[in-house]
């Protein structure tokens, strides 16, 4: 019984021993499965964590692709713009190419038709003197060969009659006579000869004026040649300048680049913008109008010299038609006009006329496919402005200025001779300007005010602005 007890210790213990070993196993997996749980809760986070990243990333893709998105339309309204202008720039290149020609080839016409007619005319001329003048010698040696005939056969006669003694002295100065004769033929002959001699001149004379003819027909077709040139200049001038605009806009886009950057990295730091980013926002956005003199400022610069001078800048405006003249410069350097109707306005043949006081007027014509949008706003600059025009921006070549005087006065005139529109700048000392005129403006003021937009662009329109 004993043995069998100690046997069934052993059994037992044996058991114990497996069962250790056993629950050690088990301890070690259970170590290992906490280990692997462990591990995979970490590669949980870490999914987390770029699960996270990736959102923002999305986020951000999100917006690149819609700033993205507007700066193609952007680019697309550009280039739209840009070949606007070059369509325009070009057809008014061609336009005044055409007109250079026409006035080269119709002013050597004229030319070639007076030398010709000059020519013809004085060549004329000498032939019918030279013919009168050897008619007329002709004509007095037949009569006076005649007479002198006449009277020696009447003298010789008597003198036969008389004294027989003298017949042979008659008969000596009758030879005579017919060698005086033969010496009046040689004589005519010469001054035939000299004719023939004078037609070979005038011959000469042709052929002179054919060279000349060709030598401006060579002028005219080297003209031709360096117009072509001019031509080519003109166009490797605008291939330049879409270079530049191409350069420019590439430099647009990467200032937006940074300063969209700049700004996403102020939100996010959530700082204030700097002053750079707002004048480079400022500059970026007033890139557009460079080229526009500034209202106000010029505004200010007149009434501080009417202050300092003493006297008041008085403007008055009329129109009764669809476009006005808006402003004029004090210092002559553009005149502004605008459509104010819904609908284009060509000015084919208009002309804006300037009055300086005693100075002679002066004449501005519009350029001949040259309209005026609805809505919009043309200026016409002095050719010494100094200012780089837009596209919207008219020259006036032949003018260094508009000018600048006491009074002012520019009109706008119709192809039909119609005074369209007025406006005259005055300067007139302070304290000498009438109460009057400031109440009729008040009074034309209110009343425009209450009309409807058809019936302002009905009426005539007169306004008058004191600074």
């Amino acid at each position: 019984r004993n043995s069998k007890t100690e046997a069934d210790l052993n059994l037992s213990q044996a058991h114990v021993r497996d069962l250790d070993a056993q629950l050690s196993a088990k301890k070690s997996d259970l170590a290992a499965v906490l280990n692997e749980n462990q591990s995979l809760k970490n590669d949980l986070q870490e999914l987390k964590d770029e699960v996270g990243r990736v959102k923002l990333l999305l986020e951000d893709s999100k917006k690149h692709l819609h700033d993205e998105m507007l700066r193609i339309v952007d680019l697309e309204n550009n280039k739209k713009t840009l070949q606007e202008q070059m369509t325009f720039t070009q057809r008014l290149h061609e336009d005044e190419l055409k007109e250079t020609k026409r006035v080269y080839e119709s002013r050597i016409g004229e030319m070639e038709s007076v030398c010709q007619r000059k020519f013809e005319s004085k060549l004329l001329d000498a032939l019918q003197e030279l013919r009168k003048q050897q008619e007329q010698q002709i004509q007095g040696y037949k009569e006076e060969m005649e007479r002198t005939f006449h009277a020696k056969m009447e003298n010789a006669q008597l003198s036969v009659a008389k004294h027989s003694d003298f017949a042979k002295a008659a008969q000596e100065e009758l030879m005579e006579k017919k060698l005086r004769f033969d010496t009046l033929t040689s004589q005519l002959n010469q001054y035939q000869s000299q004719n023939a001699a004078l037609e070979n001149r005038v011959r000469e004379l042709q052929e002179v004026l054919d060279k000349d003819r060709h030598l401006h027909q060579r002028l005219m077709a080297e003209k031709e040649e360096e117009m072509a040139q001019a031509q080519q200049q003109a166009q490797a001038q605008l291939e330049e300048y879409e270079n530049l605009l191409d350069v420019k806009l590439a430099l647009d886009l990467e200032i937006s680049a940074y300063r969209t950057m700049l700004e996403g990295e102020e939100q996010r730091l959530k700082l204030s913008p700097s002053p750079s980013s707002y004048s480079t926002a400022t500059q970026s956005t007033g890139q557009v109008r460079q080229f526009l003199p500034g209202k106000k400022r010029k505004m200010k610069e007149v009434k501080k010299r009417g202050h300092s001078a003493g006297f008041k800048i008085v403007q008055h405006a009329s129109s009764s038609g669809n476009v006005s003249i808006e402003e004029i410069d004090a210092d002559g350097k553009f005149v502004r006009l605008k459509n104010n109707s819904d609908e284009d306005q060509p000015l084919h043949g208009w002309v804006l006329r300037r009055h300086l006081g005693t100075v002679s007027d002066a004449t501005y014509k519009f350029p001949s496919q040259f309209t005026l949008q609805a809505g919009q706003v043309v200026t016409i600059w002095g050719a010494s402005a100094g200012v780089s025009p837009g596209p919207s921006d008219l020259v006036w070549k032949s003018q260094k200025s508009w000018g600048a005087a006491d009074t002012i006065d520019v009109i706008l005139i119709t192809d039909d001779g119609e005074e369209l529109a007025e406006r005259k700048i005055m300067h007139v000392p302070r304290g000498e300007e009438s109460s009057e005129q400031d109440d009729d403006y008040e009074e034309i003021t209110s009343e425009t005010e209450l009309l409807s937009p058809q019936t302002k662009r009905r009426r005539k329109k007169k306004c008058c602005f004191v600074s």
